[in-house]
């Protein structure tokens, strides 16, 4: 049983699917409902071409402890009733959580998908719910080497542990072909140098003088490029509130389906984020990336990729490092992004099967 919740799980989940589909593997697909939004959800499973889910328990949004409680008790139904012989999760959303917790009550085998990352920032709710998920799961498929070597150091037995590779650049290069932004770029009215902004995280966007200090930075950054920022609904309407659109090179979108967002960011000058898998997607399209957080649970994107952590503060300065060619850039894709990884995870699960 696969258990999604929220966008970021769409496209880990759907090579790992079709890995197992292939070797005749029964599967269910529950969606939790954790993101609900038609441009959150229902247009990813259209965009990666996955399956209908076969239990959408519909929880919607909440607290963490409301949310995360509501995925508990409506999973502790659906596992009992089915009685799966492994969950799958993915990612570090609540659904992630909540599925891991459940299981390891009911004694029922859990594989995390992308384990072992870490940001060590235990005010990032993303954090608590890796570490949890981690210690409750019996196998943990992490996606680069600096997440085994997290997991060693927390005493996970070796045996638990598998460097499968990404399964979300699986997606990507999949689906690399079919990539077109065409439609926000004409709408908007961008030039053909441009770049992508995506903000969500609580710390940037939810404290009054960090978001004042963020809308500077990102309207410094439009003095010096056009920017498009699809608005999460979490943030829209204090970023409306800042002023941040009123720059005339600052352009709102909605939420974008995967195909339309990737398709943006792979002719983009440079992208600006506080997301995590944007790190990873952007390393491998080779567009340089900004990313506004003191930490990345991603290193390998810097070690290897195009990724640089900034602050308010430094935003401008690397924005012109990017536009004048002084600031280097990495072009190195991490070991095991080859667009293999379902393929290695599905072989894993069937030898534990």
């Amino acid at each position: 049983m696969h258990v999604t919740g929220a966008r970021p799980n769409f496209p880990k989940a759907a090579p790992v699917l079709a890995a197992l589909e292939k070797r005749g593997v029964r599967q269910l697909l529950v969606h939790t409902g954790q993101h609900y939004d038609a441009n959150m959800s229902e247009v990813f499973f259209r965009d990666l071409g996955l399956p209908a889910p076969d239990l959408n328990l519909g929880v919607g949004s909440g607290s963490h402890a409301v949310q995360t409680a509501a995925m508990m008790t409506a999973l502790e139904e659906t596992f009992l009733a089915e009685r799966p012989d492994l969950v799958l999760v993915y990612g570090d959303v609540n659904s992630t959580v909540a599925a891991a917790l459940v299981a390891a009550k009911l004694g029922i085998r859990c594989a995390h998908v992308e384990a072992g990352l870490r940001s060590f920032d235990w005010s990032m709710p993303e954090e608590v719910n890796r570490v949890v998920t981690d210690r409750l799961s019996d196998l943990l498929f992490a996606t680069s080497a600096d997440a085994l070597v997290h997991l060693a150091r927390e005493g996970v037995d070796p045996d638990r542990m598998h460097f499968v590779g990404n399964p979300m650049i699986d997606t990507l290069l999949r689906l690399r072909d079919r990539f077109d932004g065409s439609r926000v770029v004409a709408e908007v009215g961008l030039p053909d140098e441009y770049a992508v902004a995506t903000l969500h995280r609580p710390g940037n966007v939810d404290d009054p003088a960090a978001l004042d200090r963020l809308v500077a930075a990102l309207r410094a950054t439009a003095d010096r490029i056009d920017v498009v920022l699809p608005v999460h609904p979490r943030g829209r309407e204090r970023l409306a509130a800042s002023g941040l659109f009123d720059h005339p090179r600052m352009h709102a979108t909605e939420p974008l389906g995967y195909l339309e967002f990737l398709g943006l960011v792979e002719k983009s000058r440079l992208v600006v984020t506080d997301s995590g898998g944007i790190q990873e997607e952007t390393t491998v399209l080779g567009v340089p990336c900004l990313t506004l957080r003191p930490n990345t649970e991603r290193p390998v994107t810097i070690t290897h990729g195009t990724n640089r952590l900034v602050t308010p503060d430094t935003l401008a300065d690397h924005v012109d490092g990017v536009l004048d060619g002084t600031l280097a850039i990495g072009d190195q894709v991490p070991p095991l992004w080859d667009g293999a990884a379902g393929e290695r995870i599905a072989g894993i699960v069937v030898d534990q099967l």
